[in-house]
Order: C-alpha cells, then sequence, then structure tokens
C-alpha cells in the first residue's frame, strides 16, 4: 500500500488590519520548537505570569511582547518578519531611526533627548495573542488544515453511529458462551 503525504508549498497568511504577514508554508518540528522554547524561557525569566497580570512592571511585560515578536517572527518569512519585529525611535512623535534589533534600538533611543521605542507594527495585545494561538494550532498540530493526500491512501471512512451487527453487540456485553 502506498500513502502519498502532499507539503505545503504556500505561505500562510495572517491579514492583519490590512497588513499580510506570510509564514513559513511548512515549519520542521524542532524549528517550532526551538522558538517556542525561547518564548517560555523569556517568559520564565521575565518573572511574569500571563495568567497573573496585576501589579507587574510594565518594562518586564514589554519584554514578553517581544519575546512573542521574535517567536512569531521566526515561523514568518523574511519578508515580513522584518515589518513584524521593526522598532522604531520616536522624538516628538516622529520616526528618527528604525532598527530589527532590541539592544540596538535602545542604544541608539539613549542618546536621543525624550526618544522612546515603539513597535513599526503597533498592534493591540490580542491580536499577538491570536497570532499566537493561530501559529501554535497551525504549526503545532491538530488544527485539520493539513494539506490533502491522495484519495487511493486514505482509510475508510467510520460506520455511522448505531446498531452494526451480531459482532459487536456479542462484544459489547453478551455474556453468551457458543456450545451452550
Amino acid at each position: 500500500m502506498k500513502k502519498t503525504f502532499a507539503l505545503n508549498t504556500e505561505p500562510h497568511v495572517a491579514d492583519v488590519g490590512g497588513v499580510e504577514l506570510l509564514f513559513q508554508p511548512e515549519v520542521m518540528g524542532d524549528d517550532f520548537m526551538d522558538a517556542y522554547q525561547s518564548l517560555i524561557d523569556a517568559q520564565k525569566s521575565s518573572g511574569v505570569s500571563l495568567d497573573d497580570l496585576a501589579g507587574i512592571d510594565p518594562a518586564q511585560l514589554r519584554n514578553v511582547s517581544r519575546a512573542l515578536r521574535d517567536f512569531l517572527s521566526r515561523l514568518m518569512l523574511p519578508e515580513s518578519a522584518e515589518v513584524f519585529t521593526r522598532l522604531d525611535v520616536v522624538v516628538d512623535g516622529k520616526p528618527v531611526e528604525s532598527f530589527t534589533d532590541a539592544a540596538e534600538a535602545e542604544a541608539y533611543a539613549a542618546e536621543l533627548a525624550g526618544a522612546r521605542i515603539v513597535d513599526g507594527l503597533r498592534l493591540p495585545d490580542r491580536v499577538l495573542i491570536e497570532l499566537l494561538e493561530w501559529v501554535v494550532e497551525l504549526f503545532g498540530g491538530g488544527n485539520g488544515q493539513r494539506p490533502p493526500t491522495s484519495s487511493g491512501g486514505s482509510a475508510a471512512a467510520s460506520l455511522p453511529p448505531g446498531r452494526r451487527g451480531t459482532a459487536n453487540s456479542r462484544s459489547a456485553g453478551s455474556t453468551r458462551t457458543s456450545g451452550r
């Protein structure tokens, strides 16, 4: 028997407020797990419990948000990852320089009076969480959105519920033995 497995070849698209973020068609399991572990490690090292955000230092929460963006960007195509992780150094409400590395953005901003760092693609936290959930479902498995395979290799459909015949009835609860 031959079973054919298809691979996704087209990028997955997340349309976020009109900006299309392209995610890799397929992600190898270890690449996904390495990226996810980095996210978990960042969350743990920050001391932030996502179940209890009361009294959390905003800087710690920003670090977790940055780690979430880094995780998602590792699963994107490079052009989308660059848009998604871009940090703008802003002075008087106007971007003066853009970076993809947070440390470089912080160093540059430290040299400018009144500078602050903002995400180039500003998104509400709920959208970041929805993207996380979608990506985990997409690449972590269990979404039912796998590419089609050849129908010749598919298993037969399950029978509908209900009485299935004598063999199932006996095995389902009959204590009668043959020969009596």
